[in-house]
């Protein structure tokens, strides 16, 4: 079941592979495995940034040149989906969206990804500082010269992405055709609402991070003693552990006893089924995480289990 990208000619999975953990809790053995067993499965897009993971001592962008040294290792480049962003703080003491940054980092990300194309280039964050009809023409300008294939943006609410999409309209340039905010059945209020309904109205794709919410949507925090297990616990614990948390676990709990498929699966399926989405994005740091996420992005639930899982994260 392929999903088209927004107006591209990309249609891929309803699962996007999530690269932040790559060079990170995923080493390049384990990365270059788990990106085999993605495209074995019949998956094919992979999303990183320029900035993963950079807050690793000693990473200086290590998940593109994994990737990068993937690619050519297995010489499939024609086979795989590379969306990658720009626009995080490398190095400027800023977040960076301007002409000239862009032009000059699409290169340092094309030498560290080993290819000559980026299939899908994001604006990863808003920037207060440069306008963005100049983001946008830079963007126009990599696609026109074949360095770029699509634009999206990242973490961009309904007034930056109105303005985003009235500024191409007007100039005539690229326009952003997917946008990639937070969004699970926990965080949903920077896509559910009115950037959904741009997205749904303008036929652009969310492709959201943290379908997970660091975890807890697995059902492994359900205590605070839970939460003390793992080096992410702590920041479960003040923003999911709590009694709206709890809610969404225990409706999740009530869908796999009537399914049989595991709580995180359940959780990503939700999102897969939400109107104006493409796909998930999640990270594995083993094979065996990574064929739990494909399962959750081929189970489709039933009405009556969506509207519980909705109705217990209101």
């Amino acid at each position: 079941m392929t999903r088209r990208l927004g107006r591209t000619d990309i249609h891929i999975e309803p699962l996007v592979l999530g690269t932040n953990v790559v060079g990170w809790t995923a080493d390049e053995a384990t990365s270059f495995a788990i990106f085999d067993a993605l495209l074995a499965e019949g998956f094919t897009a992979i999303d990183t940034a320029d900035s993963y993971s950079r807050w690793v001592p000693g990473n200086d962008s290590e998940s593109e040149k994994i990737i990068g040294r993937w690619l050519k290792a297995r010489g499939n480049r024609d086979k795989v989906h590379v969306f990658t962003k720009v626009g995080s703080d490398m190095g400027q003491g800023h977040r960076d969206l301007s002409a000239k940054w862009i032009v000059e980092e699409v290169e340092a990300s094309l030498k560290r990804l080993q290819t000559d194309y980026i299939d899908l280039y994001q604006s990863h964050w808003p920037d207060p500082n440069t306008p963005q009809e100049e983001t946008l023409r830079a963007h126009d300008s990599l696609i026109k010269a074949g360095k770029v294939r699509w634009i999206g943006t990242s973490n961009y609410d309904e007034a930056l992405l109105t303005e985003a999409l009235d500024t191409s309209k007007r100039e005539g340039l690229a326009r952003y055709e997917t946008i990639q905010n937070e969004f699970n059945l926990y965080a949903r209020d920077r896509f559910e609402g009115a950037v959904q309904d741009i997205c749904v109205a303008e036929e652009i794709s969310g492709i959201h991070y943290w379908g997970l919410a660091a975890g807890f949507l697995t059902g492994k925090y359900r205590t605070a003693e839970d939460a003390k297990k793992s080096p992410r616990g702590g920041g479960v614990v003040g923003k999911y552990l709590n009694a709206r948390g709890l809610k969404i676990l225990a409706a999740l709990d009530e869908v796999a006893a009537r399914t049989g498929a595991a709580v995180s699966e359940i959780a990503l399926s939700w999102i897969v089924a939400q109107p104006g989405v493409a796909a998930p994005i999640a990270s594995a740091t083993s094979v065996e995480q990574l064929q739990g996420l494909i399962r959750g992005a081929r189970l489709t639930l039933s009405a009556e289990d969506l509207k519980l899982l909705t109705d217990s994260g209101k």
